[in-house]
């Protein structure tokens, strides 16, 4: 209803009265978004894994103190992604793929107050995933005791290799598909 003052008024009776009677159609057209939303990521989207690998560095000093330099695990994360390390793992892994494209695979995480680092590498297959980051760790250990002059680099955790894929998430984007074909019904 429009007022002479330009304002409209909502009848959320009737609103809810159209929404009612479209409900078959909305419900419907949830399902079937859903349904597409759910092929399309299993037959249209590469799954991709994730696999991790932690390891310790310890200095040359006293083990059982921290000094700032061992929690500035930032400098270590540059030394595993560098070019040198990189490039032995293609190389030991005869991997058919650049620099570049390996960086695009791997992170390295430092959590805060800590002396692990987390390499984790992402790939289509599980196992290249976790042979891709135990070799990571290898080389990586050797370049930081080198460059470093570290004491030891310790691996506190194996790559896994993974069961499931860590994406794309199928329960995810079927309720985003079933939320989208519902808002477009209404």
């Amino acid at each position: 209803t429009v007022n002479n003052n330009d304002e409209v008024e909502i009848d959320l009776g009737e609103v809810f009265h159209l929404l009612l009677s479209k409900l078959g159609v909305i419900i419907l057209s949830g399902i079937v978004f859903c349904l597409a939303a759910v092929m399309g990521t299993m037959l249209l989207i590469t799954p991709k894994y994730e696999s991790t690998t932690k390891i310790v560095v310890l200095s040359k000093q006293d083990s059982s103190t921290l000094t700032n330099q061992d929690i500035l695990t930032k400098d270590y994360a540059e030394l595993i992604k560098s070019r040198t390390v990189t490039e032995g793992v293609i190389a030991q892994l005869n991997l058919d793929m650049t620099h570049e494209k390996l960086l695009k695979k791997l992170s390295v995480d430092t959590p805060t107050d800590t002396r692990v680092v987390s390499i984790t590498v992402t790939d289509t297959d599980p196992y290249t995933a976790a042979e891709i980051a135990n070799a990571v760790r290898d080389i990586a250990s050797k370049h930081i005791q080198q460059v470093m002059d570290i004491k030891a680099v310790n691996v506190v955790e194996t790559a896994n290799i993974p069961d499931e894929p860590s994406s794309p998430s199928v329960p995810k984007n079927g309720v985003i598909g079933g939320l989208l074909g519902i808002l477009l019904a209404a």
